[in-house]
């Protein structure tokens, strides 16, 4: 699913970047921990921009294949 603003509610504040982003900035994922409807992930440069939400067991295959 895919979102134009990012997902509303206290969660909101709780965004982290991935472990592997340095700390000058480029090309950063970001994902919200913890959230109802799935896992939102969206483009640490643009925060304001679409988000797109991963089922758990989504997101939990798409990092496990990252990992092989």
């Amino acid at each position: 699913m895919v979102e134009d603003t990012p997902p509303e509610g206290p969660s909101v504040h709780g965004w982290r970047k991935s472990s592997y982003s340095g700390p000058e900035g480029g090309s950063c994922l970001e994902i919200l921990d913890n959230h109802p409807s799935g896992v939102p992930v969206r483009d640490s440069k643009v925060p304001d921009g679409p988000v797109l939400v991963f089922s758990v067991a989504g997101w939990a295959s798409f990092t496990a294949a990252l990992q092989q």
